[in-house]
Formats: structure tokens, C-alpha cells, sequence
């Protein structure tokens, strides 16, 4: 097993992990719950890790999260095509008609 990435912020090591699985890598998040315990443990301790269960794919696993993490976010509000009503960036489909959003 080996350790591809970090991070502070949940929400970016459940992407990663998403993203390893979605290419074919299996993976798993340690240490998801241990931000309560720190104080007792450091804090490097407890950060959430994406690990990968085989070494053999960690250079692929590291080029695909360093492609993810090059992608700039876009915070920009989009518009529904069907029914014009505004989302946030993050929707993939609209929240009142349910329409995909346009590429």
C-alpha cells in the first residue's frame, strides 16, 4: 500500500478518491475520522490520506491527481438552458429542472 495524497480538507480527498476509483485505481481514505483526536495527536497524524492498495500503480495515480489538481476552479454561477434558472459551480445538474449542465 502506499500513500498518494493529503489533505486538510475533506471534501478534496473524497475527489481524489473518486477520481483514483473512476481510472480503475482501488484506494481507500485513512485516518477520515481522526480529526478528533487532535490535540491528543498531531495534527500531521490525523490529515485524511488517499492510499492505493497496489504499488504498481502509483506513478499513474500521481500524474492523474497532479492533472486534477493543475484544473482551475470555477466559482462562476451557470445558467440552466431548459428553464434559465441560476446554480452554483459545483451543480452538475440543474437544482430545479433537473437538466445537465451545458459543457
Amino acid at each position: 500500500m502506499e500513500k498518494v495524497f493529503f489533505d486538510g480538507d475533506r471534501f478534496r480527498i473524497w475527489q481524489v478518491k473518486q477520481l483514483l476509483e473512476e481510472k480503475g485505481i482501488a484506494c481507500f481514505i485513512k485516518n477520515e475520522f481522526a480529526i478528533g483526536a487532535m490535540g491528543e495527536l498531531s495534527p500531521m497524524d490525523v490529515l485524511p490520506e488517499v492510499w492505493i492498495y497496489d504499488p504498481q500503480w502509483l506513478p499513474k495515480a500521481k500524474v492523474f491527481i497532479e492533472e486534477f489538481l493543475a484544473q482551475p476552479i470555477d466559482l462562476t454561477p451557470w445558467y440552466c438552458t431548459k428553464c434559465q434558472e441560476q446554480n452554483e459551480p459545483s451543480f452538475e445538474v440543474c437544482w430545479k429542472c433537473t437538466t445537465n449542465r451545458p459543457d
